[in-house]
């Protein structure tokens, strides 16, 4: 489900949107997000790791390869990305606490902090560096995705049909006789 349903509202100045409140409290949607970025790495390691397994073993050996290169690493990419992701709804939910409001600005913060934090054991130059271009990134998904609900929301409007000219006064119809 997501935080911005597809009902837009368009003033003349600019787009407001309807939230999704129903979602759940935030300790849960940190565990949630968690397994499903968990679950998201899992399966996309296991097919770049199975690939990769089956490309890099020897002719006859490959079904095994890949089995060996998918139990090997795909766990390991599953944790990284359950990492980065509960991380960044964790702090994503510490941000809307903080500022009382629902807006991009949220996850580039989020983005901000988790990049800096998961870089911690690099040093300070490794921390500013995660953290900056965490939020780059965050930044231009936030914007795509801007973006595309300003397109599709001018493809959904309907356009009114024209008024009639003001000041001619309507020609009396002919009555057939």
């Amino acid at each position: 489900q997501s935080d911005i349903h597809a009902d837009l509202y368009h003033n003349h100045t600019h787009l407001t949107f309807a939230m999704d409140h129903s979602r759940d409290p935030c300790p849960w949607v940190a565990l949630n997000d968690f397994g499903g970025a968990f679950c998201m790495g899992a399966i996309g390691g296991s097919l770049w790791h199975g690939i990769k397994g089956f490309r890099n073993s020897p002719y006859g050996e490959r079904r095994v390869g890949a089995l060996t290169a998918i139990k090997a690493r795909a766990p390991v990419l599953g944790g990284n990305f359950g990492v980065w992701g509960g991380m960044f709804s964790t702090f994503d939910c510490a941000v809307k606490g903080i500022r009382k409001k629902e807006d991009p600005w949220n996850a580039i913060i989020a983005g901000f902090f988790t990049g800096g934090a998961l870089a911690v054991r690099g040093g300070y130059k490794a921390m500013r560096n995660g953290a900056i271009g965490c939020a780059i990134l965050l930044a231009v998904i936030e914007g795509v995705g801007i973006g595309f609900q300003r397109m599709m929301a001018e493809n959904t409007r309907l356009d009114m049909p024209p008024p009639p000219p003001q000041g001619i006064e309507a020609a009396p119809t002919p009555i057939a006789a």
